[in-house]
């Protein structure tokens, strides 16, 4: 009976002593956390659409179509896993770039630059304004953009063409929702 209590006394007091230990080589910091590393902007807005977000989209859409040729027609979509590994990259490129919008005290656009296209958008610094009194649904629309652009990548990791069209068409309308808010807002032509 005795051999049995010593046993476990024995067990218990190993325990704590390891226990101990281990605190002693993991003790609970008190130390406040370093200040975030502050962000430098390079690129403006503008850029950052123009050339992260447009070039790498655009691969996306382009990579399920059909193709008039003097041939007939051909429908192109991914089918190779390096088609599919070279798809991932673009559609990764659009998530992360929408982590890059949301970097405070980016400039709208370049001061020469020409923000309308069609006549319908806001000046650079209007956007600006627009944004800044908006920031909250500005960050919803990016984190949209990228929750979207996720849904690109699950499709691409399942190798789903239809979801990846899917899901191409809802990144396209979060994009338009960000644009009609924030850049062209007055805009009257269908959406």
């Amino acid at each position: 009976m005795f051999k049995q209590s010593d046993s476990r006394l024995k067990l218990l007091v190993g325990s704590l002593a390891s226990a101990s230990l281990l605190m002693a080589c993991n003790p609970a910091t008190t130390e406040p956390a370093a200040p975030p590393v502050p962000f430098k902007p390079v690129a403006t807005l503008q850029e950052i659409m123009t050339s992260i977000i447009d070039p790498n989209i655009d691969f996306v859409w382009n990579s399920v179509s059909s193709v008039s040729t003097a041939s007939g027609t051909e429908e192109r979509q991914p089918r190779t896993d390096e088609d599919w590994r070279l798809l991932r990259q673009h559609a990764l490129a659009v998530a992360e770039a929408a982590n890059l919008l949301l970097i405070e005290d980016r400039p709208i656009a370049a001061a020469n630059a020409v923000t309308s296209s069609g006549g319908a958008e806001l000046t650079p610094a209007a956007i600006k304004t627009l944004i800044a009194e908006h920031r909250q649904e500005f960050v919803q629309r990016a984190q949209r953009l990228q929750s979207t652009a996720q849904g690109l990548l699950v499709a691409i990791d399942a190798k789903n063409v239809e979801e990846l069209e899917k899901a191409g068409g809802e990144v396209e309308q979060a994009c338009e929702q960000c644009h009609s808010q924030f850049w062209y807002p007055g805009d009257a032509r269908p959406k």
